[in-house]
């Protein structure tokens, strides 16, 4: 091999190593959770004591919502139902309604029109056409219901972790509210969702909302099961003056059990889950190890004999 390909393969693997090491170094450093905490009390993230600007506290079509019906085929009611469902799944204030509004409706037209275009205005091209219309107006649906199970998920895992947080601040002399404030700063990092409905509830106190009715508006927002049975225990809890502090200690022992058996349940059906990989990937490619010499000889065999007679 000549000297100058070597030294050109040799330049190739420097810059590619460099290149990948830069950009691993990169990622890893924009993940770090000690950068991630320096840019939330820099003012990258809301802190849990500040009242939100944008907010979802209020069930009604506000008057953004209602200049949006003139631009997409949509009522009011129907828009904020919207906005109510992805708000559930992240994604807060008008600008999410607009594009998923917009998606909707231009996605399948545009998706439609390059078919067409490709395949020209045949039956067939129209049957494909009309299919994948349906697929990307149906599409965003699903997507935007994937991601409210997984944000109810993250919710529902971060939920026992943040009732220990409120146990220890509670007992250390701190009010439930305030107890709210530290859990939310706390959980930041580690669970966001649940961090951010903690940052809302904490703004609708502030704004003047009683206690308990903020409670509700979290387990509505969230529709998690985990979330309505804490509040209301934290509801019969204020209604009839019991300590707040077991009350929350026996319901994180009874959230803990129930995600070990949530988990010892997951464990059980592994195997029959496991049954379809090995039925479809793993037996045929067994059989043809084991029989497939055998079943090469016997050709053979037969062949010869054919040949022979």
């Amino acid at each position: 091999m000549p000297l100058e390909l070597n030294l050109a393969v040799v330049a190739v693997f420097v810059a590619v190593a460099l290149l990948t090491g830069l950009g691993a170094w990169a990622l890893l450093n924009a993940l770090s959770p000690t950068r991630q905490r320096l840019q939330a009390l820099a003012g990258g993230a809301p802190a849990a004591g500040v009242v939100l600007k944008e907010t979802t506290v209020t069930d009604r079509a506000d008057e953004a919502v209602k200049r949006m019906a003139r631009f997409v085929p949509k009522s009011p009611k129907e828009l904020g139902r919207l906005r109510k469902r992805l708000a559930r799944a992240g994604f807060h204030g008008v600008q999410p309604v607009l594009v998923y509004s917009l998606g909707e409706l231009v996605a399948p037209v545009a998706v439609g029109a390059l078919t067409l275009m490709a395949f020209g205005a045949s039956a067939r091209a129209m049957m494909l056409a009309a299919v994948l219309a349906l697929a990307f107006y149906l599409l965003p649906g699903f997507v935007l219901q994937h991601l409210i199970k997984r944000r109810q998920q993250q919710i529902t895992d971060g939920l026992p972790d943040a009732v220990d947080l409120l146990i220890v601040c509670v007992e250390a002399g701190s009010s439930l509210d305030q107890a709210v404030v530290k859990a939310s700063e706390e959980l930041h990092l580690a669970y966001p969702a649940l961090a951010e409905e903690f940052s809302y509830l904490n703004t609708e106190v502030r704004a003047g909302k009683p206690r308990m009715e903020a409670f509700k508006n979290l387990a509505e927002r969230t529709k998690v099961d985990d979330v309505r049975a804490l509040v209301a225990m934290l509801v019969q809890t204020d209604r009839f003056g019991t300590s707040i502090a077991q009350a929350l200690r026996t319901f994180a022992d009874a959230a803990r059990t129930k995600r070990r058996q949530e988990a010892e349940e997951r464990a059980a059906k592994l195997g029959v889950k496991l049954l379809f990989p090995l039925v479809f990937c793993l037996f045929p490619a067994l059989y043809v190890v084991l029989l497939g010499p055998a079943a090469i000889r016997i050709l053979r065999v037969l062949v010869q004999n054919i040949a022979g007679q």
